[in-house]
């Protein structure tokens, strides 16, 4: 019997929002891409002014490549979810998007009042990469190439990421 395909939504361990809303956005992204800085705004709108008809699950695509602390950033973000703070590090991490080395994700998980030795190191790299990791492999099989790529209700979406572009790709039912 042949593997099914990915799902974009995939396990839906990130979601913000009512997890059992009609409508998933999934979101691709790396939390060193600037461009990843500039949708969260959007998307998080959506979903807010969606009177919970709309999730956000977010799935990890670190493009190490070019970002060199796109790695470590995921790793500490899984360990805030962890701690049931990951919406609040993402955002943080955003905010400071040019301080991503490791005494920088200590610094802010101490702020948000998270275990700053969970967040970096050996610790996050034992057990959070096996989660960055299927993110990461989830989006090669799905064609993912960049961040932030965005997929609603499985289908890649291709327009602005700007609220009113999101909106009008929206199912009608929504």
């Amino acid at each position: 019997m042949p593997e099914p395909a990915a799902r974009p939504e995939g396990p839906a361990r990130l979601v913000l929002g009512d997890p059992d809303a009609p409508v998933t956005v999934t979101e691709f992204g790396d939390l060193e891409c600037p461009y990843c800085r500039q949708a969260e705004e959007p998307l998080r709108r959506l979903v807010a002014e969606s009177d919970g008809r709309v999730r956000l699950v977010w799935r990890h695509f670190p493009l190490f490549q070019v970002h060199p602390h796109a790695l470590i950033a995921a790793l500490a973000v899984e360990a805030a979810a962890d701690q049931g703070m990951f919406w609040p590090m993402q955002q943080a991490l955003f905010a400071q998007q040019g301080r991503l080395t490791e005494p920088d994700l200590r610094g802010v998980a101490r702020t948000l009042g998270l275990d700053p030795d969970s967040v970096a190191g050996p610790v996050a790299q034992e057990r959070y990469a096996a989660r960055v990791e299927a993110d990461y492999v989830a989006g090669l099989d799905l064609g993912v190439a960049g961040t932030p790529t965005i997929f609603i209700q499985g289908e890649p979406y291709q327009g602005p990421l700007t609220l009113a572009g999101l909106r009008r790709a929206l199912p009608a039912t929504v």
